[in-house]
């Protein structure tokens, strides 16, 4: 009986032995990144994750051999990433990552539920969808601490791009570019450039014969977008790199141009399509107001009660709202000038405020508004809609020329990031 039992078990614990060996190869590790691995679930994940989408836009793809090489250059560069975070110490708490879902969901008209419900029709865990965009988060934190710094802009170059911007006038030019990168490393020899060179060439002679653009660049691009298919989306022609800007300003839709040399590579640009600036105007509202706050003193009800008692002696003018802001109100930025706030972006308030300001109508008392600071009496004074002020014009140049040279950074500071690090393919 001892016997039969013993053998049982023997063959349980093989049966067991087996199950998890089959367990183990359901999985693999496909590339050793510096301290961490790729799997091999994780390249597939994201083939299929291209694959969906290139099926839903009706995009012809290349081989699986390219798409699987460009999907482990992202997998590589997302690890590098990550890791550099942890290093860092930078976190993303769940309370932060749900606010961010939230206005996600909120930009599309819709609610946290309702993306669940789209997510799952689209065959999407909503916790991997939740752990994605935490890595997403993660990783924007670790490009801005890390390039932010290489980006150095000077008082001479925002007058300069200022000057431009009013030569164009408000019709300023803006293209959505497609981009192919033929990449040689940091330190190229003549050979790399030479090979890179000749790629490049046999690119063009694909694109100009009518070969499409989107799958060449999964195909063959080094650029951040391939498995995008090259799309840039729309860039203004002072937010994108410079050397495109002077090869592409004046080009036509489904125009080609390139290859163009950088230190990153030989570049080919396709105008996938233009269009003209519209002239970008802004609401700002003029006000003033009168905060009390609540304490243990003066209660929610008293506070609320103050304020409709001054606005019953403002309508029946037996008392001056200047006069009034200054004697009552706890406002300290304001109450000197008699609770007036200026003119300003309605988007610069809190929400309640805000919406309040939003129901009113020039001169315009508001009923008791609660909001995180306390209680407010607000006064619509007057809106207008801003044709941009020098400032803005200064804002908005420094903004162009940031971006794109924290773009043209983060492609070096990423570059270098890789040529550094230990990675092993395994076949």
């Amino acid at each position: 009986m001892k016997f039969i039992i013993r053998a049982l078990l023997l063959v349980s614990a093989v049966l067991s032995f087996c199950s998890v060996a089959e367990e183990i190869l359901l999985d693999r590790v496909a590339v050793i990144v510096d301290q961490g691995v790729i799997l091999e679930s994780e390249v597939q994940a994201l083939i299929d994750d291209v694959k969906r989408n290139a099926e839903a836009n009706n995009q012809s793809l290349p081989s699986d051999r390219a798409l699987r090489t460009q999907a482990i250059e992202r997998l590589i560069i997302k690890s590098l990433q990550l890791q550099m975070a942890q290093r860092m110490g930078i976190q993303i708490s769940d309370p932060q990552l749900e606010q961010t879902i939230a206005n996600i969901a909120a930009n599309q008209n819709a609610d946290i539920d309702e993306l669940r419900k789209q997510l799952a029709l689209e065959g999407i865990a909503y916790e991997d969808y939740r752990e994605d965009i935490r890595e997403e988060i993660i990783m924007g934190e670790v490009r801005r601490a890390n390039v932010r710094r290489r980006v150095y802009i000077t008082e001479q170059e925002i007058n300069t791009l200022v000057d431009l911007m009013e030569q164009q006038g408000a019709e300023q030019a803006e293209y959505r570019l497609g981009h192919i990168l033929i990449g040689f490393p940091s330190e190229p020899t003549d050979e790399d450039i030479a090979a890179a060179r000749s790629r490049a060439d046999k690119v063009l002679s694909l694109l100009n014969s009518g070969s499409d653009f989107a799958k060449i660049a999964i195909a063959s691009s080094s650029g951040n977008e391939a498995l995008e298919g090259g799309d840039m989306g729309w860039l203004n022609i002072n937010a994108m790199p410079t050397l495109f800007a002077e090869a592409i300003q004046g080009k036509e839709k489904d125009e080609i141009v390139g290859p163009i040399r950088s230190g990153a590579g030989f570049h080919i640009l396709k105008v996938l399509d233009t269009r003209g600036i519209e002239k970008v105007t802004v609401e700002e509202v003029n006000s003033r107001h009168i905060l009390i706050k609540p304490s243990i003193i003066l209660s929610e009800e008293k506070a609320k009660a103050m304020l409709l008692d001054f606005k019953a002696q403002l309508e029946n003018g037996e008392a001056d709202f200047a006069e009034l802001a200054k004697e009552y109100s706890e406002d300290p930025g304001s109450a000197l000038r008699g609770g007036d706030l200026g003119w300003t972006d309605p988007n610069n308030y809190v929400p309640a405020f805000k919406d309040a300001l939003a129901q009113l109508s020039p001169g315009e008392y508001s009923e008791p508004v609660r909001s995180v600071h306390g209680w407010h009496l607000i006064q619509l004074i007057d809106r207008r809609i801003d044709d941009a002020t020098e400032r803005r014009k200064e804002d908005k140049a420094y903004q162009l020329i940031f971006n794109r040279k924290f773009a043209e950074e983060t492609e070096n500071w990423i570059r270098e990031m890789r040529d550094a690090a230990y990675i092993e393919v395994i076949e």
